[in-house]
């Protein structure tokens, strides 16, 4: 999807609306929090936060390790 989107006057800040087609794909709503990025290419918008999917997979990569000690230590 393409689309141009103009920037425009919110009190004394600016601000973009996003089509609702883009809100559908994003999963995201009025009221919902997006987190933008810097990519290589310009920047990034996504409803899922980025450092947290980033200690997620670390978390997940310890408790593959450590699954016996943490057998252990959940009894």
């Amino acid at each position: 999807m393409n689309a141009t989107l103009k920037i425009t006057r919110i009190g004394n800040s600016a601000g973009i609306i996003l089509p609702k087609e883009v809100l559908a794909r994003l999963r995201a709503g009025v009221g919902d929090a997006l987190f933008l990025t810097e990519a290589p290419d310009g920047v990034r918008l996504t409803a899922a936060d980025p450092d947290f999917a980033s200690k997620m997979e670390a978390a997940e990569a310890i408790m593959r390790e450590d699954r016996d000690i943490l057998r252990v230590l959940a009894k």
